[in-house]
């Protein structure tokens, strides 16, 4: 190691080198050394770590150095030194989670985190500091461009141990801007996948938006560190995980960029808006267009439209109580349909009080197509009806397991006038079909289909006011209420 102390830290990519060892030009273990270099180097002063695994992290390294000779790397990122954040669980590490009441806590089994990071070949240094809980109490480390200052929130540790050049890859989690801020003030690159992109397990923060992302000490570090991640592990439950190419994607010249000014704008200090302005004007003279608001035509409230103006003011007076409200009724009706299942096969009505209004001022009225997206029902409309000699769509809901059986159903089983609604009720094949029926000249079409379905021998039950109403008989269909 050099005798004198290094000032200006440095980052350690990987990529860039990992190229030479399956020919033997240079080799895990002598990359993981220069790395335990800078630690000695850069720990005393940064504090990034809270337990170091030197004597397995050279075997690791080793055993990497096995693996590419004999062309067998597992992944971009065998042999890659790194660290974990001190939030995610390690079997062979602490895991103290900045806070003194876990001090010596061991896990029995590693989080998804690190579980990746050892299928992937990646040679795991060490954990490192995060703020109590991953919250905003800081401990300890302090930035290597100045250690005066802070490097930033909870993937701290990660951030200034990429920085010094002690690992080229860490791993971090964020639920505000845990890995973003730190990266920005330690001058490494980071990357917060989407939400869901990286399987959390293990994880001791979970608010419904954090995420597990990567510190590293290039672009192509960050994305194969999280690629290979998430090739090993997934994504959250729900999500698939984070996808696309293993090895970093070719670069693509933007056409047009948007410069976003937050909430936080106000306070840009003169130097960062300077360096943000230097920024913009290479990226214009590389020929790519910014955008701000400025550049975007004023939107004049007065062209909305009467409806819009009237919706805009309906939310604007709904309060909180109001919602929950609304959410417990549509949360009881669903219910009320839910019971429905158990008695019919499908429930048929129309899709509007009769045919298409005349006048062009308003697009109909909606009060039979409500229900369908209320209740979160599957919906299928069929042109099979008549009303005034113009279409009148019969709509059905089959509950969605019927739905899926009955999705076989060959091309040509409606007739292509519209005028035979036997088959529609045919390929239901139900014993019972609920209908909600309409007051008035829709009436007399949804009745005719059903009546043909009563005659194969349905029991038909209608509600006059939907599902959930009054039901009564109708001689004229051959109705049994039940």
């Amino acid at each position: 190691m050099d005798s004198i102390p290094q000032t200006t830290p440095r980052r350690r990519p990987f990529l860039s080198r990992s190229g030479g060892f399956a020919e033997g030009v240079e080799t895990p273990r002598a990359f993981l050394e220069e790395c335990l270099e800078d630690l000695e180097r850069w720990e005393p002063r940064i504090g990034a770590f809270t337990v170091v695994d030197m004597e397995g992290a050279r075997d690791a390294a080793d055993a990497s150095a096995t693996r590419w000779r004999q062309n067998r790397a597992l992944s971009a990122i065998d042999g890659m030194p790194g660290g974990v954040k001190d939030i995610l669980d390690t079997d062979t590490m602490p895991t103290q989670m900045g806070s003194p009441l876990y001090d010596g806590y061991q896990p029995r089994f590693s989080g998804t985190g690190a579980r990746a990071l050892r299928d992937a070949g990646a040679v795991i240094l060490g954990k490192t500091v995060t703020t109590e809980f991953a919250g905003s109490e800081p401990r300890g480390t302090r930035n290597p461009w100045d250690t005066a200052r802070t490097p930033g929130g909870g993937s701290s540790g990660s951030a200034a141990a990429v920085a010094a050049g002690i690992v080229s890859g860490a791993l971090g989690t964020q639920v505000v801007g845990s890995i973003v801020r730190p990266a920005g003030f330690c001058g490494v690159v980071g990357y917060k996948p989407s939400v869901g992109g990286i399987n959390r397990g293990g994880s001791l923060d979970m608010p419904s938006q954090g995420c597990t992302g990567t510190l590293a000490a290039s672009l192509g570090d960050a994305w194969v560190l999280a690629r290979a991640m998430a090739e090993r592990v997934g994504g959250a439950p729900g999500y698939p995980g984070l996808g696309g190419p293993l090895a970093p994607p070719e670069a693509r010249r933007p056409a047009r960029l948007g410069l976003l000014r937050t909430a936080g704008w106000p306070v840009l200090e003169p130097g960062a808006r300077r360096a943000l302005e230097e920024a913009l004007d290479r990226l214009r003279a590389a020929g790519i267009e910014v955008v701000g608001p400025e550049d975007c035509p004023e939107r004049d409230p007065e062209a909305l439209s009467a409806s819009v103006h009237e919706h805009a003011a309906l939310g604007r007076r709904m309060t909180r109580d109001n919602y929950a409200a609304l959410l417990e009724r549509r949360a009881a009706a669903r219910a009320a349909f839910a019971a429905v299942s158990a008695r019919c096969d499908a429930v048929v009505s129309v899709t509007a009080p009769g045919a298409a209004p005349p006048g062009l001022g308003s697009t109909g009225n909606p009060v039979f197509v409500v229900p369908g997206s209320l209740l979160g029902m599957p919906v299928l409309t069929l042109p099979v009806l008549r009303s005034e000699g113009l279409p009148l769509d019969c709509r059905c809901w089959p509950w969605p397991t019927r739905m899926r059986r009955s999705s076989a159903t060959p091309p040509g089983w409606i007739n292509e006038s519209g005028a035979e609604a036997r088959p529609l009720l045919r390929l239901l094949g139900p014993r019972r079909v609920v209908a909600q029926v309409p007051a008035h000249q829709a009436y007399g079409a949804l009745g005719g289909a059903l009546a043909d379905r009563a005659d194969d021998g349905a029991v038909l039950l209608h509600g006059a006011g939907g599902a959930g109403g009054k039901r009564r008989a109708c001689s004229r269909w051959g109705c049994t209420c039940a």
